[in-house]
């Protein structure tokens, strides 16, 4: 294993420059207009795969986007990790406030990246942090350094809800048999600071429709004796939170799991400056739930969000119009407990009663998932932690993540095993907006932590 550094001198070059032409490749996976970059990149995907030393390789059918599947048993009595990761990338949307065009890759040296970071639509989420595993794979095949069986499970769907992964995994259970779930779709908490997600949110997705007259009326002649769509809209969301930013949904806290004064106590040990994160966000002073810090609010508390919000004339000039339709895009985050179907009646129900009679409303759920906590006394965050020690000469620190990978729960109750959360992304890597980018030390450094999971999850199976 001591060889790793040496290998990843010698080709840390191609492997850049590996990823950076699987991220020319627009998967995304949301806009039908990119359904063949989405079929290319799985085959993209599959090649790497069967380079970096998979016996077995194949693309498999779904309903909707391939899951590349691939292994390398090399002893049925040995452990066998399973890797997931997701080729799918978010809309590059808004295309203008990107500074480099985002499926065109470059290399840009920051204050927080001195050796480079990689600009571009999923460097982080979840190409490049999928893709580590690809180049660990590598290492550990050739160099004779692989210590137990390893299965891939990559899939297209993962930023428009995994409806076909769970069409996939419920009918594939034997297929994908392993001893522990590999994951690199989170962050840590700095370059200096490893971290393990033990907690992700749950999801509900929705978007609403609220409907007025029947076409679109002049707002001189209507204009204060019809209810607007888009102004009734907007109160309706208003409603949502009280004056604490406490969400308003009846029901909606009744099964949120209550953290002790001591866990809480024992995240805030994690390093963090509020007068740096008001900075890089450009704003003047943070804004949640009272009663609550800023890292228990987007990790350990249900939110809801606009996500998006139209109706009406946007175009240039001006139109005097009073829409006959309003529409908005809305997403909860959830805690583990919270029921993400649960939640979505109970929003479908609030909201409608929010409606005064001059509108009709429609609310149509889109895709959710449950929140998952994962054991830090387990076999997997041992050897995940030991991984991390090794390469960073440090302990990582648990921490609970804002973000949802809701086929996470999922895998536990299909395939019966647990889920370890090794991710490498930073908070400042603006997954999901422009300008997104992954540091080439984060890139390396997970390839070369990956290879001593493996080690140190098959010494302590045994």
């Amino acid at each position: 294993m001591e060889t790793i550094n040496a290998y990843i001198d010698q080709h840390k070059d191609r492997f850049i420059n590996e990823l950076i032409e699987l991220l020319k490749l627009p998967s995304v996976s949301a806009d039908s207009a990119f359904s063949q970059d989405v079929l290319n990149t799985a085959e993209a995907v599959k090649k790497a795969l069967e380079e970096a030393g998979c016996d077995h390789v194949e693309l498999c059918e779904t309903p909707g986007y391939p899951i590349v599947y691939g292994e390398k048993i090399i002893d049925p009595s040995l452990p066998t990790v399973l890797v997931y990761g997701h080729y799918d990338v978010q809309p590059a949307d808004p295309l203008e406030l990107w500074t480099s065009p985002p499926f065109e890759p470059v290399i840009k040296v920051t204050d927080l990246h001195p050796e480079g970071a990689i600009f571009a639509r999923g460097a982080c989420d979840d190409k490049g942090q999928m893709y580590m595993h690809v180049k660990a794979m590598e290492y550990m095949t050739r160099t004779g350094n692989l210590p137990c069986n390893v299965k891939f499970m990559i899939e297209g769907e993962e930023e428009v809800g995994s409806s076909s992964l769970s069409w996939f995994v419920e009918r594939n259970q034997e297929k994908l048999a392993n001893d522990v779930i590999l994951i690199s779709d989170t962050g840590m908490i700095a370059k200096d600071v490893p971290s393990i997600t033990t907690g992700l949110r749950g999801l509900s997705y929705v978007e609403v429709e609220v409907t007025g007259p029947n076409r679109d009326l002049h707002s001189g002649l209507y204009g204060g004796a019809v209810a607007n769509p888009v102004n009734i809209l907007a109160k309706m969301i208003a409603g949502l939170h009280d004056e604490n930013n406490h969400i308003t949904i009846p029901g909606f806290y009744d099964k949120v799991e209550e953290l002790s004064t001591e866990e809480r106590s024992q995240m805030a040990k994690a390093p963090f400056s509020i007068d740096t994160y008001k900075k890089a966000l450009d704003i003047e002073d943070v804004y949640g739930e009272k009663g609550y810090t800023t890292n228990e609010r987007n990790s350990i508390r249900p939110t809801l969000d606009v996500n998006g919000i139209w109706g009406g004339y946007i175009g240039e000039g001006a139109k005097t119009v009073i829409a006959s339709k309003a529409y908005a895009k809305i997403s909860m985050r959830l805690v583990p407990n919270q029921d993400w179907k649960e939640i979505t009646e109970l929003f479908a129900k609030h909201f409608t009663s929010l409606a005064p009679k001059g509108v009709k409303v429609v609310v149509k759920p889109h895709h959710g998932g449950q929140g998952y906590v994962t054991p830090i006394d387990s076999i997997g965050y041992q050897a995940a932690s030991k991984a991390y020690e090794t390469t960073f000469g440090k302990s990582p620190i648990p921490q609970r993540s804002g973000g949802s990978i809701p086929i996470v729960a999922l895998f536990e109750k299909e395939l019966k095993s647990k889920t370890i959360l090794m991710g490498f992304g930073l908070d400042s890597d603006a997954i999901h907006s422009p300008n997104e980018h992954f540091g080439v030390f984060n890139y390396l450094k997970g390839i070369e932590t990956i290879p001593w999971f493996y080690k140190h999850f098959t010494e302590l199976s045994k």
